[in-house]
C-alpha cells in the first residue's frame, strides 16, 4: 500500500454521507452498530468491496470494518493501517481508531474487543447478509460474533439506496467510463464488423469477443484514459445466428458470425465504475426485424424520457409495459426486467426495474436501461433456421437528472434502425463481354462496402457533408447568441493614462536651466521642458515618438525632436483630446562656443538633453511593458503544501519550457495540495496551481526523444520576467543527437548494450511518470485529468518554423477548422484554427500532406463534432477577424461563416457544368485518341518552348531532332577530336623549346554542344521524345 494515497477530504465527505444516511433509513437506525467484514475471496462484485472501494478508493482484503454511532473501527495488518494513518484520530464528530493484527494468539484479543464494542453500542449490528467472507481471519471474526449471540440483520438493501446515489467525482468516472464505452462499440466493433461482412470473413463470436477486450488496451478507443485504469465489466459477448439469450451470464460461442442479426453487448469499468452498452446490428433485415427493431428504440427513448427524479422504477415499468402492448404479440416477447442500477457494483439486485418495485428514482442515479425482445419469428426467412427466429436487444447507462428533465444517455452511441443496419448492394449482372466469376464476387465484396451501413457514411464523402452542414449551421447559431451585443461591450475601452506632465503650475521645478530657457529633462514626472517662443512648456516623455542624435553644421549643433501625432504609427489612446493642436517636430540650435563668462557651450545642453531623454524613454517603454505584462494577470492563490514527513509524488530530474534562466537547468516536479511546484537546482520556483490548469496533456515516449507533461493554464502565471500560458516538463530518454563519424554496426556488443539500456530507461521513465500522472489524480481529486495523444491520428506539418509531427488530443476544441490551398494539384494543404474567442488571433499549420486531409475531416467529423471548411486561396486572417468584430451581428445576418464553404454561390455554376458534361460522353476508341492527342499537342509545346528559348543552347535545328544516343556518340566523338589535337599541340611545343616543359594533365573538353546544360536540355527533349513516339 505504500504507493497508494488515502483522499482524506474525499473520505470525510463520504463518511458523513454514510452517518446522515443511517439517521435516515429505517434499516439501519434499527442497529446500532454495523460490521463490514472482507476475507481473502476472489470476487469481482459485493457489497463490502463497493464500500470499501467508495471509502477508501481502494480494496482492502482480510480486514475489518466497525461502525458505531461516533466511531470508526478499523482492524487489518500493519501496511493497512499505515495505509489509514492519515485519517486516524477525531474530525467531523467521528473518531477512527486503528487496530493491527496479532497472528501470535490469531487475533483473539482484537475479536473481543470489537465483540465488547458492538454489545456496548447496542443489540442488534448490521451485516451484509449475501456476502460470505473466506479465511482464517474472516472465518474466525464471523464465527466469534455468531458465537456471542449478538443479533445481525441484513442492511445490504439500504447500503445498495446509500451507494446509488453518486456525486460529482463518480459521476465524472461514469462519463469517461460511458464514452469508452461507446468508443468501443462505434469506432471499433461496428467497423470490425463491417469488414467481416464485405470481406465475407468467417469469424468466430469468441475471436470478436476476444479481440473486442483487446482494443480496450489500445489508446484510439480509450478516449484518452490511462488503460490501466480500464477494466471489462464482463467478457464481451457477440450472438448471432438465431441462438439468442439475452442474459450477462453467457459467453461468446465459437461459432461463425452470421450475417442477419448480431447482438453486441459491451461492459466498461473504469477505476472500478462500471457502464455498460448493447446494441442490435442487423444485416440486410427483413421487414420484420426492422419493425422489431422500432419498436425497442422507441421505448428505450421512451423509458430514457420518463426516468426522473421522484418516479418509481415500477411506474417505468408499467408506462413500458403498455407502449409495448399497442403492438401485436410485443408485450409477451419483452424482457421482465429493465435495467438495474449501477456503480461501482455493475449489477445491484435490490434496485432493478420490474413492475412491482417501489424503488424512487432520486436524482444522482445511474441506472442501466435495456428493452429486450426474445423468440421473435420471421416470416420472410427463407431456408436457413438462423433467420427464422430472431431477438433485439438494446441498452444504455443513464444518469437521473432533477425533478422534470429526462435522463442523460452515458453511452451516446446512435440508437435509429438506419444507424444500424448493414445494407448489401447485390452484384450487378454480367455484360456482354466476357467476365471472370472471381471479379465479380470481388466487385460484389467492393459493392458491400460502398453500400454498407448507413453510419459508414461517417467516412463517406456525402455522409460526412451531411453531418457537416448540422455542425455548421449549430456552430453559426452558437456563435451568433454567443456574441450579441459585442460590438457596444467593445467599444468599452480601458481607462488611458494621463500624458499631463503637471497638474498644476507648482509642481514646476524651478531649476537655472528652465529659467535660462534651456533644454530641462525632469526625471520626476518624467517629462521634458523645452523653451517655445520664450516660454519653458512641459512635454510628457510619451508624446516624444523620437529623438534625433545631435548634428554639428559650422560653428552650430542642431536637435530635431519628433512628436506624435495624427497620422503618425501609434497608439490613438496617446491623442486623448483629438481637436487639440499638436507639434510635429521641433529643433533647437547652440553654438558650439564658449564666450566669457558662461560656465560652458550651449551646445553641452543639446548633448545632455539628448542622452537624459533617450534614458527616461527607455525607462518608460520598459516600464509600460512590464505593466502590459502584469495587466492581465490573475491574483493566484497560495499553494499549500504537503507537512514535512509526508511522502509527496515527485518527479527529478526534469526541465522547464520555456526556461527559467538563458540555458536549461534541471529541477524536480512535486505535486501537492492544490497545485504543483517546480524547484530548480539553483533554487527558482514555479506555482502553478491544479484550478489554473485548463488542459493537461501527457505525451509518452513511444515513437519520441523525449517524454513529457504539457500544462495549458486559465490564465497566465509569471516566471523568468514574462507571463506564460503554456508549461512544459520534459526528459529525454535517448541520444538527440548522433555522432555521424562514428562507424555503427548492428552486430556490436556495445551498440547492442547501449540499445538494451535505452529501452530500459524508456520503460523507467514510462513507469514513473505514469505514477505520478495517477497519484496527481488522486491528490487534485480528479480536478486535474491528464489526456494523452493520439499517436495513431498524427500527421505532419509546419504549425511554426519548422515540420513536426502533431499529434491530436480529444479534449483541446476550436469553434472551426478551415483547411487552404486545398486542390487536387497541390501536394500540401494548410489548416487554420479559429477559436471561441474572436480576439484570439487564428492559429495556422501549414504544409500538411495532402494525404492526410480525408483522416482529418474523419478525425474533426466522427471524433471531435466540429465543423470545417475548405478553399483554394488563403486568406488574410487579420483583416478578416477584424471584420468580424467591427460588426458581429452584421456579419451573422450576412451568412457568417458561411462565404469560406465551398458550395456557397457555386451551385448555379457546378448545376449547369454537370448539364453540359452529360450532354457528351466519350468511347473508349475517342478517349484513346484524345489521349494521345493531348499528349502529342504536350509534346509539340514542349519542343516550341525550347526552341524558342535561346538559339546558341538549342544549337543547329539537325540536332532538335537527334535522339539521345546519337548526341552522346556526337559528344565522344568530338572529345576524341580534342585529345587527339592536344597531343598533336604538345608534341610541337616539346620539339621546339629548348628545355622539356613540365607535362601539364590533359583535360577533356566539351564540344559546345555536350555541355551540362546542353545535354541535360537534350536529355529531356530525347526523352520526351521517346514519350511521344
Amino acid at each position: 500500500m505504500s504507493d497508494h494515497k488515502l483522499d482524506g477530504k474525499l473520505f470525510y465527505e463520504r463518511i458523513n454521507t454514510f452517518y446522515n444516511f443511517w439517521k435516515k433509513d429505517a434499516t439501519l437506525k434499527s442497529t446500532a452498530s454495523v460490521l463490514i467484514l472482507n476475507g481473502n475471496q476472489e470476487v469481482t462484485y459485493s457489497k463490502t468491496l463497493s464500500l470499501q472501494i467508495w471509502l477508501f478508493g481502494y480494496e482492502l482484503p482480510e480486514s475489518a470494518l466497525l461502525f458505531t454511532k461516533d466511531h470508526l473501527y478499523f482492524l487489518s495488518s500493519k501496511k493497512k493501517c499505515d495505509f489509514l494513518r492519515s485519517v486516524q484520530g477525531e474530525k467531523e464528530n467521528v473518531r477512527v481508531e486503528l487496530l493491527e493484527r496479532d497472528k501470535s494468539d490469531k487475533d483473539r484479543a482484537n475479536f473481543a474487543r470489537l465483540l465488547e464494542l458492538m454489545k456496548s453500542a447496542g443489540d442488534a449490528c448490521g451485516f451484509v447478509a449475501k456476502d460470505k467472507p473466506t479465511g482464517d481471519f474472516a472465518g474466525g471474526l464471523m464465527a466469534a460474533v455468531k458465537g456471542s449471540r449478538i443479533e445481525l440483520r441484513d442492511v445490504a438493501p439500504s447500503l445498495s439506496l446509500l451507494l446509488a446515489v453518486k456525486d460529482e467525482a463518480e459521476l465524472q468516472l461514469l462519463r469517461k467510463s460511458g464514452e469508452v464505452a461507446r468508443k468501443l462499440f462505434a469506432d471499433y466493433l461496428r467497423k470490425a464488423i463491417i469488414d467481416i461482412v464485405a470481406d465475407e470473413k468467417k469469424v468466430k463470436h469468441s475471436k470478436i469477443s476476444a479481440d473486442l477486450e483487446a482494443a480496450l488496451k489500445k489508446p484510439k478507443y480509450t478516449a484518452g484514459l490511462d488503460a490501466d485504469y480500464l477494466d471489462i465489466c464482463y467478457p464481451p459477448i457477440i450472438q448471432s445466428g438465431g441462438q439468442f439469450k439475452l442474459k450477462y451470464s453467457i459467453e461468446s460461442n465459437s461459432t461463425a458470425l452470421h450475417q442477419g442479426v448480431v447482438l453486441s453487448m459491451i461492459g466498461v469499468r473504469y477505476k472500478c465504475y462500471c457502464t455498460n452498452i448493447i446494441r442490435t446490428l442487423m444485416i440486410q433485415p427483413a421487414k420484420a426485424v426492422t419493425e422489431a427493431y422500432n419498436v425497442a428504440a422507441e421505448l428505450l427513448q421512451m423509458a430514457t424520457n420518463e426516468l426522473r427524479d421522484g418516479v418509481t422504477f415500477g411506474h417505468i415499468y408499467q408506462l413500458v409495459e403498455k407502449e409495448a402492448g399497442k403492438h401485436p404479440g410485443m408485450a409477451e416477447k419483452m424482457l421482465k426486467n429493465l435495467g438495474f442500477v449501477t456503480g461501482i457494483e455493475f449489477r445491484d439486485s435490490s434496485l432493478t426495474l420490474v413492475a412491482k418495485s417501489s424503488v424512487v428514482a432520486k436524482r444522482g442515479m445511474v441506472v442501466n436501461l435495456n428493452i429486450g425482445f426474445e423468440n421473435l419469428a420471421n416470416p420472410e426467412a427463407k431456408s436457413s433456421q438462423a433467420d427464422k427466429t430472431f431477438a433485439i436487444f438494446l441498452a444504455d447507462t443513464v444518469l437521473v437528472n432533477g425533478e422534470g428533465e429526462p435522463a442523460t444517455v452515458l453511452t451516446p452511441a446512435k440508437l435509429k434502425a438506419s444507424a444500424n443496419t448493414i445494407a448489401i448492394k447485390e452484384p450487378e449482372p454480367a455484360r456482354a463481354r466476357k467476365t471472370k466469376p472471381k471479379s465479380q464476387s470481388r466487385s460484389y465484396s467492393v459493392g458491400a462496402i460502398d453500400e454498407l451501413f448507413k453510419f459508414r457514411g461517417e467516412t463517406s464523402e456525402e455522409k460526412r457533408a451531411e453531418k457537416q452542414a448540422e455542425l455548421f449551421n449549430k456552430m453559426l447559431d452558437d456563435a451568433k447568441a454567443r456574441l450579441q451585443g459585442l460590438s457596444t461591450e467593445g467599444d468599452t475601452k480601458k481607462a488611458t493614462k494621463s500624458t499631463v506632465s503637471y497638474k498644476g503650475p507648482g509642481q514646476m521645478p524651478k531649476e537655472a536651466d528652465i529659467q535660462s530657457l534651456r533644454l530641462y529633462t525632469d526625471k520626476k514626472y518624467e517629462s521634458v521642458i523645452l523653451p517655445i517662443f520664450g516660454q519653458a512648456v512641459p512635454f510628457h516623455i510619451s508624446n516624444i515618438k523620437n529623438v534625433s542624435p545631435p548634428t554639428v553644421v559650422g560653428e552650430y549643433t542642431y536637435l530635431r525632436i519628433n512628436f506624435s501625432h495624427p497620422g503618425a504609427p501609434v497608439s490613438k489612446e496617446v491623442f486623448q483630446d483629438p481637436g487639440a493642436d499638436r507639434l510635429k517636430e521641433v529643433t533647437f540650435r547652440a553654438r558650439n562656443e564658449r564666450r566669457p563668462g558662461e560656465p560652458g557651450a550651449p551646445s553641452n545642453n543639446l548633448h545632455t538633453a539628448y542622452r537624459v531623454i533617450k534614458e527616461l524613454q527607455k525607462k518608460f517603454r520598459t516600464r509600460e511593458v512590464e505593466e502590459k505584462e502584469m495587466e492581465d494577470l490573475v491574483v493566484q492563490d497560495s499553494l499549500q503544501m504537503f507537512p514535512k514527513g509526508r511522502p509527496v509524488p515527485k518527479l527529478k530530474d526534469l526541465y522547464i519550457r520555456p526556461n527559467i534562466v538563458s540555458k536549461r537547468i534541471t529541477g524536480s516536479l512535486e505535486a501537492h495540495i492544490n497545485g504543483f511546484k517546480f524547484t530548480s537546482i539553483r533554487g527558482d520556483e514555479v506555482d502553478i496551481l491544479y484550478n489554473n490548469i485548463k488542459h493537461a496533456i501527457f505525451q509518452p515516449s513511444e515513437g519520441e526523444m523525449i517524454i513529457l507533461i504539457h500544462l495549458h493554464l486559465k490564465n497566465p502565471i509569471m516566471f523568468a520576467k514574462k507571463k506564460h500560458l503554456d508549461v512544459q516538463f520534459y526528459t529525454e530518454v535517448g541520444e538527440i543527437s548522433t555522432d555521424l563519424g562514428r562507424l555503427h554496426n548492428l552486430n556490436d556488443r556495445d551498440e547492442l548494450e547501449m540499445e538494451a539500456r535505452e529501452k530500459e530507461m524508456r520503460k523507467r521513465l514510462t513507469e514513473a511518470f505514469r505514477s505520478f500522472i495517477k497519484r496527481v489524480e488522486e491528490v487534485s481529486k480528479n480536478s486535474v485529468e491528464f489526456d494523452q495523444p493520439f499517436r495513431d491520428l498524427g500527421f505532419y506539418g509546419v504549425p511554426s518554423r519548422s515540420t513536426v509531427f502533431l499529434q491530436p488530443t480529444s479534449g483541446c476544441l476550436v469553434e472551426f477548422v478551415h483547411f487552404e490551398r486545398v486542390s487536387l494539384s497541390i501536394k500540401n494543404f494548410d489548416m487554420v484554427f479559429v477559436p471561441k474567442d474572436y480576439h484570439k488571433k487564428p492559429l495556422s499549420i501549414s504544409s500538411i500532406p495532402a494525404t492526410s486531409l480525408d483522416e482529418i475531416k474523419n478525425w474533426l467529423t466522427t471524433s471531435c463534432d466540429i465543423p470545417y471548411t475548405e478553399g483554394i486561396q488563403t486568406l488574410n486572417w487579420a483583416k478578416v477577424m477584424k471584420t468580424v468584430l467591427e460588426d458581429p451581428e452584421g456579419f451573422f445576418d450576412q451568412g457568417g461563416w458561411s462565404f469560406l464553404r465551398p458550395d456557397n454561390g457555386e451551385e448555379e455554376d457546378s448545376e449547369e457544368d454537370g448539364d453540359e458534361d452529360e450532354e457528351y460522353s466519350p468511347s473508349e476508341d475517342d478517349s484513346e485518341e484524345s489521349e494521345e492527342s493531348e499528349e502529342g499537342e504536350e509534346s509539340e509545346d514542349w519542343d516550341a518552348e525550347e526552341e524558342g528559348s535561346s538559339s546558341e543552347e538549342l544549337g543547329s535545328s539537325e540536332e532538335s531532332g537527334k535522339d539521345w544516343d546519337e548526341l552522346e556518340e556526337e559528344a565522344q566523338r568530338h572529345d576524341r577530336e580534342r585529345e587527339r589535337e592536344d597531343i598533336v599541340q604538345d608534341h610541337h611545343r616539346h620539339r621546339s623549346s629548348a628545355k622539356p616543359a613540365p607535362s601539364r594533365p590533359k583535360k577533356r573538353h566539351r564540344s559546345p554542344s555536350s555541355s551540362p546544360e546542353k545535354k541535360s536540355k537534350k536529355s529531356k527533349k530525347a526523352k520526351k521524345s521517346k514519350k511521344s513516339k
